[in-house]
């Protein structure tokens, strides 16, 4: 069955082609697929194409297939071509010709467009709860082990003093960010695109602030050629978004790697945690982080993907975007994956004390001996020097304790005003708007 057939099959192997993964992606948008038509039906009900009989019919139905979708007991027929069809074919098997009334005044296109932004809606909830809790590990960790200096580097080379507490909420921290963009990407999402049609509107008086309403949605997509256009832009803003999650992930993978690594020798992991070696026995690699690093590296390339995929496409709908599900909707479920390993190893991390008296950290306290001189009224540049020539001669001596307290440093490290931002912006999103508002609609 395809909405769009008349009397003329499709050659099996254009068939074959054009439909490509899309069945298998449509099941990703099945659920949101049914809350789009609960709206719109409602809706058509409003200006006068369904009677309110036909309406409750099409509302008892379509709650029905919602609940077998959540109940995993929903399944595309092999002869039926997408979602779209195959929840039209069910009511018009249920229902007669009061089923086929449900596409009036809409698109498969626009159909389509609303479904992408619900599931993307309620995939970016999902994610932030995941980041939230991530965030309050890396937190916690971080006021546990505050006291626990290890090497600070740059260029990889030995620089100066840093703790764990630095380490876990500077990660903590980078999160707030990450999520300050993933809000931006909802915002772009939580836009009503149902009533574009095929990009150029409906000659029905159709009212598509009430449908808005339904839905929960912020605020519409108005013009009805951009809330086309809108596909791709979309989603690759979405992509930007868990690109830069994905690469907070990725760099604290790496971290965890070259500490894990027997030069550094900074932490540990229960042997649970690590994998071995089919010939060396002693092997405790960092497999969860090496995973970690790579699927995340894989999500970064992502925005460029979309990007790509959409150069040079013309206003109006083109097939090409149809690919773009198949490239980011399987994305979120691998990068909460990502940030539950992250969580789990995170949570039985060992870390080693007294790294830093082993004396191959020595020059790590250089700038500490420099500033003592400049604290006792030497010249910055004098102090410097000094310090530097007892190094090149081989008599430089120093202390090992660290008292930075401004903010933001080891002995100061502001993780409560780290959480009031996160907080901020976790309050900014309108979860509990949009969730009553979809629960209505099931009611």
């Amino acid at each position: 069955m395809k909405l769009w057939q008349k009397d003329k099959a499709s050659l099996k192997q254009v068939e074959v082609f054009t439909v490509g993964k899309d069945r298998e992606m449509d099941m990703y948008l099945a659920a949101f697929d049914v809350i789009g038509s609960l709206a719109h039906t409602r809706m058509l009900e409003s200006i006068g194409l369904l009677s309110k009989e036909e309406l409750g019919q099409i509302q008892t139905e379509l709650k029905i297939i919602y609940s077998q979708i959540q109940a995993g007991n929903f399944q595309l027929q092999d002869d039926v071509e997408d979602i779209h069809s195959q929840v039209e074919l069910l009511l018009t098997q249920k229902l007669g010709d009061v089923g086929k009334k449900i596409h009036s005044a809409r698109s498969r296109n626009d159909q389509v467009l609303v479904d992408v932004k619900l599931f993307l809606r309620n995939e970016l909830e999902e994610l932030t709860h995941s980041i939230i809790s991530f965030f309050d590990l890396l937190q916690s960790q971080s006021e546990q082990y505050k006291a626990y200096l290890l090497p600070g580097y740059t260029h990889l080379q030995l620089a100066m003093p840093s703790s764990f507490g630095l380490w876990f909420g500077a990660y903590a921290e980078s999160l707030v960010d990450d999520m300050v963009t993933l809000k931006a990407a909802y915002d772009v999402v939580n836009k009503n695109p149902l009533g574009s049609a095929a990009g150029y509107g409906s000659s029905f008086p159709i009212n598509r602030t009430l449908t808005t309403e339904l839905l929960g949605f912020e605020n519409l997509n108005y013009n009805v050629v951009y809330a086309q256009m809108g596909r791709g832009k979309a989603e690759r803003i979405v992509a930007q978004a868990l690109a830069n999650v994905a690469d907070t992930m990725a760099r604290l993978s790496m971290d965890a790697c070259l500490y894990l690594n027997q030069n550094f020798d900074f932490i540990s992991f229960p042997a649970e945690l690590t994998t071995g070696s089919s010939i060396m026995p002693h092997k405790k690699n960092p497999d969860v982080f090496e995973l970690i690093r790579s699927h995340c590296n894989r999500i970064k390339a992502l925005p460029n993907e979309i990007l790509m995929m959409t150069t040079n496409l013309p206003s109006g709908y083109h097939r090409d975007l149809q690919l773009l599900k198949e490239h980011l909707f399987p994305t979120f479920s691998t990068l909460k994956d990502c940030i539950e390993m992250a969580g789990l190893m995170l949570s039985n991390i060992n870390i080693i004390k007294d790294i830093l008296a082993d004396e191959k950290y020595k020059y790590l306290f250089s700038v500490e001996e420099v500033n003592k001189l400049v604290n006792a009224g030497m010249p910055f540049r004098d102090a410097y020097k000094k310090v530097g020539l007892a190094i090149e001669s081989g008599n430089f001596t120093y202390e090992t304790t660290v008292n930075p307290s401004h903010e933001g440093s080891i002995g100061n490290l502001c993780n409560d005003e780290v959480r009031k931002m996160m907080e901020a912006v976790r309050i900014s999103f309108p979860f509990d708007k949009v969730n009553a508002a979809i629960q209505k609609l099931l009611e």
